[in-house]
């Protein structure tokens, strides 16, 4: 099948039947490429899940060769609720695709993304009629709090994870997110990591795995 976004697909070893997908979104000027390769790790230790990388829909306003999930050269709030609300629609698309072909329904299902690409995985896992397995996200933020919370369908479980040196995505964000997860009766995991920026490092990498093998062995 082919899928409406072009994506970099990492499968599981040995045709062994997939019984799980991890769906990874790159952040702002990136490609599915790129955040594949946390599936480099993971994949050793969730034998029966493939990885789906997809690249953004858009092609980057700043950098042609990578791609975006919603444009930042205008910083209208506005204009980026529009425009990641489009993303979504694509997303959800993508995602159905997903399901058709892998025999798969949501609860299998983790989130994941980096910068952009953790915003949409938030909208997109919440927004649904019916939970994700997780949603995990790496220096990240919710997009508009009052409009995701008029929208929010659902209570997937969240893990997020921050630099504290961040200078691109502040800090100061997840807090905020955290908070808002809380008082919306969603259950949230949080991670701020100590001198680290905008990037996941291997320490981030590890707490998320571990964090998705124990949702999955729920199943």
């Amino acid at each position: 099948m082919t899928f409406c976004l072009n994506s970099t697909i990492i499968r599981p070893e040995n045709n062994t039947e997939v019984k799980n997908a991890i769906i990874l979104l790159h952040g702002y000027g990136g490609d599915g490429k790129d955040i594949s390769m946390l599936s480099m790790n993971w994949k050793r230790h969730l034998p029966n899940t493939v990885f789906i990388c997809p690249d953004g829909h858009e092609n980057c306003s700043i950098n042609p060769s990578g791609y975006q999930w919603f444009d930042l050269t205008n910083d209208d709030p506005e204009y980026i609720l529009e425009q990641s609300i489009k993303a979504e629609k694509k997303l959800n698309q993508f995602i159905n695709e997903v399901k058709q072909e892998f025999n798969l329904k949501n609860n299998m299902i983790c989130l994941s993304g980096f910068s952009q690409g953790c915003m949409m995985s938030i909208n997109l896992g919440l927004i649904s009629e019916e939970k994700y397995n997780c949603i995990v996200g790496f220096s990240g933020k919710i997009i508009h709090q009052e409009n995701l919370r008029l929208r929010k369908k659902n209570t997937t479980s969240i893990l997020l994870i921050h630099g504290d040196q961040d200078q691109v995505v502040h800090p100061n964000f997840m807090l905020e997110a955290k908070d808002f997860f809380i008082r919306n009766n969603i259950e949230i995991d949080t991670h701020l990591l100590q001198n680290c920026d905008h990037h996941i490092p291997i320490e981030a990498s590890s707490i998320a795995l571990n964090y998705i093998s124990k949702k999955f062995n729920k199943c």
